[in-house]
């Protein structure tokens, strides 16, 4: 049944920044679909857990914004559920500045959580499925902001681009193991990171009128995406930015 192949029964996956947001959006479509996960993040995902119950979320903090969590993060995955069938790479900051004012510290700060801990976070990821011998799933949250340039968040768009560019790099390097690489570039979403395009009037209204479908997406937005992603359904996906926009790069 081809319904079968979006199963994700006893699969387990590793979320980053799953606390709130996309990231508890795609725990909960992930535990709906059968699988068990391991949140990551800055704050505790107590809500996340209170949601879909302890014996299917599990949860431990980290600060992405260095290395140190990286081994730690798959090590616990393996120790919690025996192994590890699927990484994303959700967890993201943006800084917002001009760009002729824009600091060294902004900079280094966004790309080290947004590309820098995401390469590295996927690369042990792969060495673990390549020890498994049983292929595997990376998705990635890249932006709008891969495709274009934005407007006050220089380092954001330089991260968000590399999303994009270095998950084709590592589908083409790890597919020979049976490692999907892919990333989702989730349009105008209704989470923190846009809270403030939000509560700007003419800002928020601009954006809204390029969006055919005339609305903010939602976290549940991504779920049928990421679940597809993740899944047997999408074995000979590879390398691709899926847009989950609303129709906004089609504008």
């Amino acid at each position: 049944m081809i319904l079968d192949m979006f199963s994700l029964a006893g699969k387990v996956a590793v979320v980053t920044g799953s606390d709130t947001g996309l990231g508890q959006g795609i725990s909960k479509a992930f535990v709906e679909a059968g699988a068990k996960v391991l949140g990551v993040s800055r704050s505790p995902s107590t809500k996340t857990q209170e949601l879909l119950g302890e014996e299917n979320f599990k949860y431990i903090t980290a600060d992405l914004s260095s290395l140190d969590a990286v081994s730690d993060i798959i090590g616990t995955a393996v120790k919690e559920f025996g192994k590890l069938d699927i990484l994303v790479n959700n967890a993201g900051i943006i800084k917002r500045e001009d760009s002729i004012d824009f600091s060294v510290e902004n900079w280094d700060l966004v790309m080290n959580v947004n590309c820098r801990t995401l390469f590295f976070l996927s690369q042990a990821a792969a060495k673990q499925f390549i020890r498994q011998g049983s292929g595997g799933k990376i998705i990635s949250i890249a932006s709008m902001l891969s495709y274009q340039g934005g407007i006050r968040v220089p380092s954001y768009t330089a991260s968000k681009s590399a999303v994009k560019g270095i998950t084709m790099t590592m589908s083409n390097e790890w597919a020979k193991y049976g490692i999907n690489v892919n990333a989702i570039a989730p349009g105008y979403m209704a989470t923190n990171n846009t809270q403030a395009l939000r509560e700007d009037a003419d800002r928020s209204a601009a954006i809204l009128e390029r969006i055919p479908a005339g609305r903010w997406g939602t976290p549940d937005d991504l779920m049928g995406a990421a679940v597809f992603l993740a899944s047997s359904a999408s074995d000979y996906v590879n390398g691709y930015t899926l847009a989950v926009d609303g129709g906004w790069l089609g504008r």
